[in-house]
């Protein structure tokens, strides 16, 4: 049986501790650097009083230091609770108190004083004043390792209680079907945010392989594509809008992407004129993956040789693709019965890597599981095996009766020559309860009119899936995973309705 992450690195500062581990910046940690720096902080904390089953939170966009917070707390048996650097003080008040956090660790630039804090520069110094010896805690597989909290995009955000036994599920057992990364001499760029699954999975998942990331704390689309050839990139997550950014960087098109062999994608859904515009560019194998944080990361992957744009399989880039290797999946209907192949139903998942539950909500935890199933809350169906994905349930646009997915939508919105970036939601109609509306953002130089926009659609797909009407804005609002806050941009439509139709 395989190790958990914590004993990964315990074994790689071992056997190979002057390798690099993490390339950041600011300076480089090779494994003994990492063990010894993890090692320290769970010293420090127990100094505090923090013990097994403590959060401890953690406010940074450096994911060097939070992967060193996360293994140092599991090596004392407390538990790194990540927090959205992009929320306002409430927000993260909210966040700090629901987890009952004993201290934080919190960047300069994130001012933060509700609980006592380490902000990032004086961390070292701080942690640096302890023994370095490890305190050999052995961790449960059913303990809690990590605690990431859901975006919070419907309300409020719930403590996603993640074990070991989820952690070596998706970093260190099957992964590599996802992310394709083997670990040395492979180089992973991570440029996602440490509170999101994807950010600091990835940052474990390298770890647990004994192979070296190269971490920015924000993503800058230019200096991405130029770190793949100045630090000979091999692998990375992206999701669909970092792609998107890439490419619109002057000379993409030209840059060394000779290192690269994959790139794996996924957490929002891609438009097909992208994700082909990508493969032409980027020259390497592609995967999409899904996912989510209840799930500890990706279930799905649809590998490369499913990604053929001009050949019998151009069908299949529509989909997540299929289970991996101890993933089980259903799509059910309202009443939990089985759909039929191509029938649209919400997708389950049952698999290892389903959370423990959510943090002291045992209502939400017994809403979210059937039967050992985890419900997803996303629509989709099955097809030959392969999973389509459509939407967030609650994202459904209902209009005269018919269930409209507006992601399918999208991805016409986007073959549009002039749309650069695009999102369709459900606005209030007297008629039909909900009509198709479409948010537009033009590329630059390029000039559309409504009538445009739906006569092309018009010609694509059915109808009654078509907008309506269409507004042309500045940006479409988008967390920062790429996902589109649809809640966001519904709100001016529905404000003063006592009834949300969706």
């Amino acid at each position: 049986m395989s190790a958990t992450v914590v004993e990964s690195l315990r074994r790689h500062a071992r056997e190979r501790g002057a390798d690099l581990a993490y390339w950041t910046p600011a300076r480089t940690w090779s494994f003994a650097q990492l063990n010894e720096a993890s090692n320290r902080i769970a010293q420090g904390l127990a100094s505090l009083g923090v013990g097994a089953g403590d959060r401890v939170a953690c406010l940074t966009k450096f994911t060097a230091d939070c992967v060193a917070l996360v293994i140092g707390a599991n090596k004392i048996g407390a538990v790194c609770m990540p927090v959205n650097w992009r929320l306002a003080p409430p927000e993260i008040d909210y966040i700090v108190d629901n987890g009952k956090a004993k201290l934080m660790m919190a960047d300069a630039a994130f001012p933060y004083g509700k609980i006592q804090t380490f902000k990032t520069e004086e961390f070292p110094s701080w942690y640096g004043k302890f023994d370095a010896k490890d305190p050999g805690h052995q961790p449960s597989l059913d303990d809690t390792a990590l605690q990431l909290y859901s975006s919070g995009t419907t309300g409020l955000p719930k403590g996603v209680e993640l074990s070991h036994r989820n952690l070596k599920a998706s970093m260190v057992d099957v992964t590599p079907l996802a992310i394709a990364y083997q670990g040395p001499p492979d180089v992973m760029l991570n440029a996602l945010p440490t509170y999101h699954i994807a950010g600091v999975g990835v940052g474990l998942l390298t770890a647990s392989k004994g192979g070296m990331s190269v971490l920015y704390p924000d993503f800058d689309p230019a200096k991405v594509v130029a770190a793949i050839a100045e630090h000979r990139i091999t692998h990375s997550f992206l999701v669909p809008a970092m792609i998107q950014f890439m490419l619109q960087v002057p000379g993409a098109d030209r840059a060394d992407y000779s290192s690269l062999k994959c790139i794996s994608y996924g957490a929002s859904p891609i438009s097909e004129n992208v994700l082909v515009e990508a493969m032409r560019t980027f020259k390497c194998q592609f995967v999409q993956v899904y996912g989510l944080t209840e799930t500890t990361g990706a279930v799905t992957y649809l590998p490369p040789e499913d990604h053929d744009p001009e050949g019998p399989k151009k069908d299949l880039l529509r989909s997540a693709g299929k289970p991996m290797d101890g993933v089980e999946l259903r799509v059910a209907d309202a009443a939990g019965r089985a759909c039929a192949d191509g029938e649209v139903g919400e997708v389950w998942i049952r698999t290892a890597q389903n959370m423990k539950g959510y943090w002291a909500n045992s209502a939400a935890t017994a809403e979210a599981f059937s039967e050992g199933w985890f419900r997803s809350g996303d629509a989709g169906y099955l097809k030959g095996g392969y999973l389509f994905l459509h939407d967030r349930i609650k994202d459904m646009i209902l209009s005269g009766g018919e269930n409209i997915y507006p992601a399918e939508v999208e991805n016409v919105l986007m073959q549009h020559p002039a749309v650069a970036d695009g999102a369709v939601i459900g606005v209030p109609d007297e008629r039909w309860g909900e009509s198709v509306k479409a948010c537009v953002v033009l590329k630059a130089g390029r000039q559309a009119v409504e009538a445009d926009i739906i006569g092309f659609m018009r010609e694509r797909i059915a109808h009654y899936k078509c907008p309506r009407s269409v507004d042309f804005v500045d940006a479409i609002p988008r967390n920062p995973t790429g996902k589109i806050l649809k809640r966001v941009l519904r709100e001016p439509y529905w404000r003063g309705h006592t009834r949300r139709v969706n």
